[in-house]
């Protein structure tokens, strides 16, 4: 006898999963006219990463180090530098001379934005970034960082410019 009980639960499961199928099957079909449309992104998308700018356009990022900290795949590298009185890139102490993010090890699960006490960092909805060399992977800061607003310069300089090398 145990051995019917067992063809029949095999046979009930193989029914269930044929209904399931056949029922998919009389849905109608979604489909995206991607390229020719724009996607449609759902709210929550993690897409690829924007280092947000203040309303002034300075950059939010104070180079706090804390969403390197909590990115499990450590592929958010940054570099520090501080503001000075003649030139000023953020709101806080200190920017983000370097801000590199890997997108090769990224696995997109949003620990670096919950982590940004500034905001600075969040994701956008970019997504295509196949590419076939992953040294192309590499976002540096200039590619991450947000458009200015109109009319913003994002770099506040009092007197004269600092230049590399020049001993201020």
């Amino acid at each position: 006898m145990p051995k019917i009980n067992e063809i029949l639960s095999g046979a009930a499961a193989i029914a269930k999963g044929m209904s399931v199928t056949f029922m998919e099957m009389l849905n109608p079909v979604i489909t995206e006219d991607y390229p020719d449309a724009p996607p449609k992104f759902q709210e929550r998308y993690r897409g690829l990463h924007v280092l947000q700018r203040d309303e002034s356009g300075l950059e939010k990022c104070v180079a706090c180090f804390l969403c390197s900290a909590a990115c499990p795949a450590q592929c958010i590298y940054i570099e520090a530098d501080d503001n000075t009185e003649q030139v000023r890139m953020s709101g806080g102490e200190r920017f983000a001379s370097v801000y590199n993010i890997d997108y090769s090890r990224c696995i997109f699960c949003g620990y670096c934005v919950e982590a940004c006490p500034t905001d600075a960092i969040t994701h956008g909805h970019g997504f295509e970034l196949a590419s076939f060399n992953t040294s192309t992977l590499v976002y540096r800061k200039e590619k991450l960082l947000a458009p200015l607003p109109a009319g913003k310069t994002g770099l506040v300089q009092i007197d004269h410019p600092v230049t590399a090398g020049s001993g201020h």
